[in-house]
């Protein structure tokens, strides 16, 4: 009697792809290290989120960029091409509500991650090229946000442009020739258009996303720093949780909270626009700069009114030069593995940092 070979077990077509990929890509040891890794649960935990917060906004502004790319043309077109995005593309107003929504959301929670990352003294050794890397992100973003708001060159952005122009042009020296390279001539302009949308989309992306590659590789090396309070605390009373699947699913939680935010934003109050730009006629009543900038400002506008003439500004510009030294070297200053005064000067400083961006952004709108 011949014996016939018996038929071979069904093979899981899902197994099949995963044993296929990982033989390539190496999806085990990425598994491994995400469950391996532990991020620590107190109190203070919630801060830990705003980064990826921050993280989600940068997506949807990547998305969302790349389909306003399709119509938006720069130059003596921009304004028409916006108007046309808003009121004649389908979902065009939609598209471009999220990514100016997503934009300002972002630049909160950067400003949020960096405020919780100075009280958590998360910059100590190890961590200082990470607070430096952030800082820099933080940089960038801004840059990114007020060379995005010229670009619909109405009314409104065209002189909040022209206004937020008047603090590198304080820059004692180079602030003349910063602001006619920027600007691309005398006074904004078609080439001032052109060269904002070159760098909102081409230099500052460049930039960013080795920056953001750099920033996030020294947080999963270091991993996620804790208060001093909960470091003091002996190890078998300190709690954490792998970032895979526990962490990971908590942040994913928090992308979709932000993005119900910047979806109901985008849909309930949609971005507007304004009459086009005629550089012929006086500024609007009230105009100001951006959200994020209104301390600077308000900070040379009062410095201004304390000092005569110039001297306020630059006494102003100086000031706030200072601090942002003082802010971008505190790894340097606050070394001290064990609390002591200068960790308390650091964290006083932080609190009037905060309390001093705050009051000079209500005063500024105060003011209008």
């Amino acid at each position: 009697m011949s014996s016939f070979p018996k038929p071979e077990p069904s093979v899981d077509l899902k197994s099949a792809i995963f044993k296929w990929m990982d033989e390539r890509l190496g999806l085990t040891d990425v598994i491994a290290l995400a469950t391996h890794k532990q991020v620590p649960q107190h109190k203070h935990s919630f801060w830990y989120y705003w980064g990826g917060i921050s993280l989600l906004c940068f997506i949807v502004q990547l998305l969302t960029g790349v389909l306003l790319l399709v119509y938006y043309r720069p130059g003596k077109d921009a304004y028409e091409s916006v108007r046309q995005i808003t009121y004649d593309v389908d979902f065009g107003w939609l598209i471009r509500s999220a990514h100016s929504w997503s934009a300002n959301i972002m630049v909160f929670a950067v400003f949020v991650h960096m405020f919780s990352v100075y009280f958590m003294k998360a910059y100590k050794k190890p961590r200082e090229f990470g607070w430096w890397t952030g800082l820099g992100l933080l940089g960038v973003v801004m840059i990114f946000g007020f060379s995005g708001y010229l670009l619909p060159m109405d009314e409104l952005s065209y002189f909040a442009t022209k206004v937020g122009l008047q603090l590198p042009s304080m820059l004692p020296g180079v602030g003349v020739v910063v602001n006619n390279v920027v600007r691309g001539g005398p006074s904004v302009g078609e080439n001032t258009v052109q060269r904002f949308f070159a760098l909102h989309t081409v230099v500052l992306p460049l930039l960013f996303m080795p920056l953001l590659g750099l920033h996030l590789a020294l947080v999963q090396k270091h991993g996620n720093a804790v208060p001093a309070g909960e470091a003091a605390k002996p190890a078998s009373e300190r709690r954490s949780v792998p970032f895979f699947p526990n962490f990971f699913a908590m942040d994913l939680a928090m992308w979709l909270i932000a993005l119900n935010v910047i979806t109901i934003l985008a849909t309930m109050f949609p971005w507007d626009l304004g009459q086009p730009a005629n550089p012929l006629s006086s500024a609007p009543v009230g105009i100001h700069p951006e959200w994020y900038f209104m301390s600077q400002f308000q900070l040379l506008k009062g410095m201004g009114l304390v000092l005569p003439g110039m001297l306020g500004e630059v006494v102003g510009m100086g000031l706030f030069t200072l601090v942002l030294i003082f802010w971008a070297l505190i790894p340097l200053f606050d070394s001290e593995t064990v609390a002591g005064k200068r960790a308390r000067i650091a964290t006083w400083t932080g609190y009037l940092v905060v309390t001093g961006m705050l009051g000079l952004t209500i005063w500024g709108y105060a003011a209008l």
